[in-house]
């Protein structure tokens, strides 16, 4: 199956901001009740500690990304862990929220920030979950290259897959939210309406799910986008990690300075 690159409806400029936060509300709440991320945690840890990083800057943390309880996971083996949560359109709110239920030091930037060009002043190791396929190959070199430029580390993580499995079980997913969707909070009559009276967050879903699926890099041509950058000294990373047979496999890319160069 192809990479096709198409449109994700939340993440157009013209989608309504109340819809937006709705759907990352939703994302947030699923990625917390499956502890989707969780297994990957060893994994991430030896990286933060190759990188001698404890500072993290998630991009496009959406509704406040895995941080819950990935967060805690790694807190055990990483000393002083402080992830900053960013978005090109920040979901304050969530954001807020994240922050208050964190066990850990989480904080939030108020102002975009787009992947490919992130401010020099927000220092630390850079993370993606679920969110690098939104990139056209050019637009995801330069989300790697600016990273490259600005000597800093990258942890990019996908849980979706280009498979035809994948794409079906998006089916499934995209009722899941008449099951939950009173227990999201914060509580919000716009996300009743529309997933009850006007199913338009179970469309989306489905959508914008499809969508993801038909979008995931492999971890071949994440390999790829890696070498065309020519970034010989740093260590990279590319793979599919399963923790069992009953775990989703999450695809990954990591990449930090090589130590001699980092000194």
């Amino acid at each position: 199956m192809r990479r096709i690159q198409f449109i994700e409806l939340h993440e157009q400029s013209w989608f309504p901001k109340l819809l937006r936060d709705d759907i990352t509300d939703t994302l947030q709440f699923a990625l917390s009740r499956t502890a989707a991320y969780g297994s990957i945690a060893p994994l991430f840890q030896r990286a933060l500690r190759a990188a001698r990083r404890h500072s993290i800057v998630d991009l496009c943390s959406g509704g406040g990304g895995p941080w819950l309880d990935l967060g805690r996971r790694l807190e055990c083996g990483v000393a002083g862990l402080h992830v900053l949560m960013t978005d090109k359109f920040p979901n304050v709110a969530a954001f807020e929220t994240a922050r208050a239920r964190s066990e850990f030091p989480m904080n939030f930037h108020t102002q975009s920030v787009d992947a490919r060009d992130v401010p020099d002043e927000l220092d630390g190791f850079r993370t993606l979950f679920s969110a690098f396929h939104h990139f056209r190959p050019a637009d995801a070199r330069a989300v790697i290259q600016n990273t490259v430029d600005a000597r800093q580390g990258i942890g990019i993580f996908e849980i979706t897959r280009r498979t035809a499995p994948a794409v079906a079980s998006m089916f499934l997913w995209a009722l899941s939210p008449l099951l939950f969707t009173p227990f999201v909070r914060p509580l919000r009559w716009s996300r009743l309406v529309f997933t009850y009276l006007l199913p338009v967050l179970p469309f989306v879903l489905l959508f914008d799910g499809i969508v993801s699926c038909l979008r995931t890099y492999r971890p071949s041509e994440l390999s790829d986008l890696v070498h065309e950058l020519g970034a010989t000294d740093y260590e990279w990373q590319t793979g599919e990690f399963r923790e069992s047979i009953l775990t989703a496999p999450i695809t990954y890319l990591i990449g930090f300075p090589c130590a001699s160069s980092a000194d």
